[in-house]
């Protein structure tokens, strides 16, 4: 039964590895809000103290099958009159790190003032990507013995395979933001660049589309008690993503609770605490699984932002911040 298991999980690491290669799908974070470049380039200067802002986040979804996806970004974006800027880093690990993704993009951002009520975004991002593979760490159907398990070289030609590909890719995004709400749309991968190591593969675009508003309550000692509703939807070719729900910010604390689902099924719950300080907001959330992995122990998805907003000397009278969630 064990030497079973094993073959399968053997074979099923093998298929993972092969067709997040050939077709991989970009990482996703269930706080989307609190690393809003990486959700759209148009975020680029959108800072809530009209300053500068680092952002940090750090996903490991089903640790309890083996590290098998975790995600890092850090990225750092700043207002300079009606330009928005950012630069941004994504480490993505697969596999127990046989497979890692890389990327490096610098995002511009001009803000339109159209009134004194709406202001619209526009933005490029040009990015460098970096895929490697450590075929030294996968195992193949040929190594397995019945009874001994994995005891065997491979016959795969994995010497002469490549390591690694870097290319060049380009996103766009558009922004539009009243005083109470906003809605946005960012289609990542126009170039759709080849990311194959064996034969050609083609990036997918995927395209985003996200609205919500931040809708104040009431007054309780200075603080204001907000609800924010959101949704969110993706597509990168056959996937696709729903995701809606709501914060609700009271003073210091933030706490929020959220459902994701593809067209099908619902895929995860999302609960979601954090603390929000004028010089920082901090947040943590656990995806609940509801999907047929859930009975096999993988224990949901944890994820940690943290964001600090850096004083500027001389800020634009004419900055116009955008009511944005505070993750």
């Amino acid at each position: 039964m064990i030497k079973q298991i094993m073959k399968i999980l053997a074979v099923f690491s093998f298929l993972l590895v092969l067709s997040t290669t050939a077709n991989a799908q970009d990482p996703a974070f269930s706080q989307f809000y609190a690393n809003p470049v990486y959700l759209n380039p148009a975020f680029a200067g959108a800072i809530s103290n009209g300053c500068n802002r680092v952002s940090l986040n750090y996903r490991d979804q089903w640790p309890g099958i083996g590290r098998t996806f975790v995600t890092s970004t850090a990225s750092y974006d700043t207002r300079i009159g009606q330009s928005g800027l950012s630069g941004r880093f994504l480490n993505d690990r697969s596999g127990s790190g046989s497979l890692a993704l890389n990327t490096f993009s610098v995002a511009y951002a001009y803000h339109l003032q159209v009134n004194r009520k709406f202001n619209i975004n526009f933005s490029l991002e040009p990015a460098i990507r970096t895929i490697s593979l450590d075929w030294s760490k996968l195992t193949f159907g040929d190594q397995i013995d019945p009874k001994y398990g994995f005891i065997y070289p491979t016959q795969e030609d994995i010497d002469n395979n490549a390591t690694g590909v870097g290319f060049f890719d380009i996103n766009a995004g558009i922004l539009g933001y009243g005083e109470y709400w906003y809605v946005g749309f960012a289609a990542h991968h126009l170039t759709q660049p080849n990311q194959g190591f064996i034969s050609e593969s083609q990036l997918p675009r995927k395209y985003t589309i996200h609205m919500g508003g931040n809708i104040p309550l009431s007054r309780y000692r200075n603080s204001v008690t907000t609800i924010s509703p959101n949704f969110l939807y993706q597509k990168q070719k056959e996937f696709q993503q729903f995701n809606y729900g709501v914060y609700v910010n009271k003073g210091p604390i933030v706490g929020g609770l959220w459902a994701r689902h593809s067209v099908k099924n619902v895929d995860s719950f999302i609960l979601m605490v954090g603390l929000i300080q004028d010089a920082f907001k901090f947040g943590y959330s656990y995806d609940i699984t509801l999907s047929n992995l859930k009975n096999s122990n993988t224990l949901g998805a944890h994820e940690l932002s943290f964001t600090l907003f850096m004083p500027c000397r001389n800020r634009s009278k004419s900055f116009n911040t955008i009511s944005c969630p505070s993750f």
